[in-house]
């Protein structure tokens, strides 16, 4: 467990509320996507500085609105092929990639593909991995002005979305229901470059790990409860594991549905877990989640677009009620794409405010 001495405010805050220790007020973010700066742009802006409670570390002229430099190379137009072979396509600058060709479509490749695995000390998914003093200079820099020495070690994507990143979606399944060796060994070669790259990302000094992929479909899983912890949660085991062995938090995103795996995601090590709203539901939340792990639940997305304002603040509400505990176990976070109108973005920030009780960022001074 990570201590909050030395902590700034709002660090202490998120432990607190991580933790179940009772926390001052609901830890809230608020982000848009590139397409939606680009979008938008001076008026979005405005709203953001409208809100500092919500943005206190916003200055003006702090984004790009061109993004002359794309926050990730998947959201930059144009073919890109990763370090393990996957070519992805951007047909929309702003907005993520998709895959475009899986090397290993066909199994008839897999030897010749194996003979240029990555370097996981060396090569992250788009380039040379950042050196290792800087990404422990990183850790201590947030950890020496009271923050938490947080690291994105993993690209999205990086055990069960890769799979079919690799073989394709449909091919997946089928080696997954006949029990393919080749499937195996293709996860043990997977598993053992996450480990190797989390467990040197701990050691240098990253006390809160950040893992991200999408595990669920919009209303299933798109495997079995019992497939899943035959096929996947070992690699999450391996991984996860790593840091709750060392007593330190592990932050996962997942799209999707995930309500029947996570028990099993907790028992790997997952301390804040970030699923979709509408793809669980709140019954299946409350049932499931609250209580039992840290929610940083994501708003409905699909919500966002179409909404009224005062739709919006009604959602905001009933996430917050429903899932909500004097105890803590509740972040809440907001995705904003180009298609949400401002009115929209202006009632969730300020909903936000409101109902998650954020404090004048002059209180920090």
């Amino acid at each position: 467990m990570l201590s909050c001495a030395g902590r700034d405010a709002r660090t202490v805050n998120y432990l607190k509320t991580m933790y179940f220790d009772h926390p001052t007020w609901t830890p809230c973010t608020a982000g848009m996507l590139p397409a939606a700066w680009m979008a938008h742009r001076e008026r979005m802006e405005e709203i953001v500085l409208a809100h500092p409670r919500l943005f206190p570390d916003y200055k003006k002229g702090s984004i790009d609105f061109d993004f002359k430099k794309m926050p990730m190379p998947l959201y930059e137009l144009g073919h890109h092929t990763d370090c393990w072979g996957t070519l992805w396509n951007n047909i929309a600058r702003g907005f993520d990639s998709q895959v475009e060709h899986e090397p290993l479509a066909d199994w008839g490749a897999f030897d010749e593909w194996k003979k240029h695995l990555p370097d996981p000390r060396k090569d992250a998914e788009f380039g040379p991995r950042p050196h290792w003093d800087f990404v422990a200079k990183c850790c201590r820099d947030a950890k020496a002005v009271g923050s938490l020495g947080m690291w994105h070690a993993l690209m999205h994507g990086f055990f069960f979305m890769r799979l079919y990143y690799l073989r394709g979606f449909e091919n997946l399944m089928v080696d997954l229901a006949t029990d393919d060796p080749r499937i195996h060994e293709l996860m043990a070669i997977l598993t053992a470059y996450n480990v190797a790259v989390v467990r040197k990302t701990l050691d240098v000094g990253c006390e809160y790990l950040f893992l991200a992929e999408d595990l669920g479909m919009q209303t299933s899983l798109p495997i079995s409860p019992a497939m899943w912890r035959k096929f996947v949660k070992p690699a999450y085991e391996a991984t996860a594991g790593q840091a709750r062995d060392r007593e330190l938090p592990v932050f996962l995103h997942s799209d999707g549905h995930i309500l029947e795996i996570i028990d099993d995601l907790v028992e790997t090590g997952i301390t804040v877990l970030n699923p979709q709203f509408r793809a669980n539901g709140l019954e299946g939340l409350q049932k499931h989640a609250r209580g039992k792990v840290c929610l940083s639940q994501d708003l409905d997305r699909q919500l966002f677009p179409f909404a009224t304002p005062s739709e919006i603040e009604d959602h905001i509400h009933e996430v917050h009620e429903g899932l909500y505990l004097k105890e803590g176990g509740l972040m809440i976070q907001a995705e904003i794409g180009p298609d949400v109108p401002l009115k929209n973005v202006e009632a969730i920030f300020t909903t936000l405010e409101n109902v998650c009780n954020l404090p004048e960022p002059s209180s920090f001074k």
